[in-house]
């Protein structure tokens, strides 16, 4: 056998292995990532907000509703759900029972495009250039969902302002429809808010929408959709975001401005047509909320970690 047939041998095997893990084994390892973030006024007690995104939910994955359902045991004082819970017309039965112990406790939402469309084939060369055409697959029942997200208790902050208790912190909300569509309009609620803590919900991560969120003085915003690349090199991470922020930015927390934070979830799931994870597992985050550090307005947060595969 020649250098040259060698060579293509061990490209086919070394692909198909991949292939195997990441479709096999990578994207079924549920694993609870865990981040500081200092976004409270001086003086606060801790907060914990458990944030999941980008569940991709079809009939069946038993395992992923069995691991989500038991993330209640974390006991969160706040859920964010940013979007994109939906894969298939047949899963809102299958989200509410992954998500039914957590719609006990305070609980905000907003949709993301795999919300209201359905899942389509497509060339996964599309996600390595920017693109502003949208290929819907067909409507999906998002209003059913959101009804029993509402009747559950859970406040939908698609384009609203909204303030909660929660363990005695009075907390600001706002959020706007899924940019990923052009569907945000956050003009429509911008301005500052006077609260403990004040939070931006949106699916995608675009600059324009966390820029005009920072402008208002917003601590923290949560997002999802890029699932922190799907796809990640070691050494070099995230290969695209889908999405206007840079690849540093495609999970976890980082600063936004001189002020605010930002978290993007890595979310849970994947496309039916593209079910591969590499080097990038389905996540949920568990955030602790700590105070501001006295007198410094750069402080750093923790690097989000791993705390282990849930089971």
């Amino acid at each position: 056998m020649n250098s040259l047939a060698r060579l293509a041998i061990g490209a086919v095997t070394t692909g198909a292995a991949g292939i195997a893990y990441s479709a096999g084994y990578e994207r079924r390892r549920w694993t609870l990532r865990e981040a500081t973030v200092p976004v409270l006024p001086e003086g606060s007690r801790p907060l914990t907000i458990l944030h999941v995104s980008d569940l991709h939910l079809t009939p069946g994955q038993e395992s992923k509703k069995r691991w989500v359902a038991e993330l209640a045991a974390l006991d969160p004082d706040l859920v964010v759900d940013t979007g994109d819970n939906l894969a298939h017309p047949r899963a809102v039965p299958g989200v509410l029972a992954a998500l039914g112990p957590l719609l006990d406790k305070p609980g905000l939402f907003v949709f993301g495009s795999n919300d209201y469309f359905g899942p389509t084939p497509k060339n996964p060369a599309r996600y390595l250039r920017s693109s502003d055409r949208r290929i819907h697959g067909e409507p999906l029942p998002w209003r059913d969902l959101r009804a029993a997200f509402v009747e559950r208790g859970w406040q939908d902050a698609t384009h609203q302002r909204l303030f909660l208790d929660v363990d005695g912190r009075r907390i600001g909300v706002v959020g706007v429809d899924d940019p990923h569509l052009s569907l945000d309009r956050y003009d429509s609620v911008s301005g500052p808010m006077t609260a403990d803590l004040r939070l931006g919900l949106t699916h995608s991560p675009e600059p324009r929408v966390l820029d005009g969120m920072a402008a208002d003085g917003v601590d923290l915003v949560l997002a999802g959709h890029t699932h922190g690349g799907q796809l990640r090199l070691p050494g070099y991470g995230a290969i695209v975001t889908n999405c206007g922020i840079d690849r540093s930015r495609a999970r976890g927390a980082s600063r936004w401005g001189a002020h605010s934070w930002l978290h993007v979830s890595a979310g849970m799931g994947t496309s039916p047509y593209a079910p591969v994870r590499f080097a990038c597992p389905p996540e949920a985050s568990l955030l602790t909320l700590v105070p501001r550090p006295a007198g410094s307005g750069a402080a750093r947060t923790t690097p989000a970690r791993a705390a282990g595969t849930v089971r």
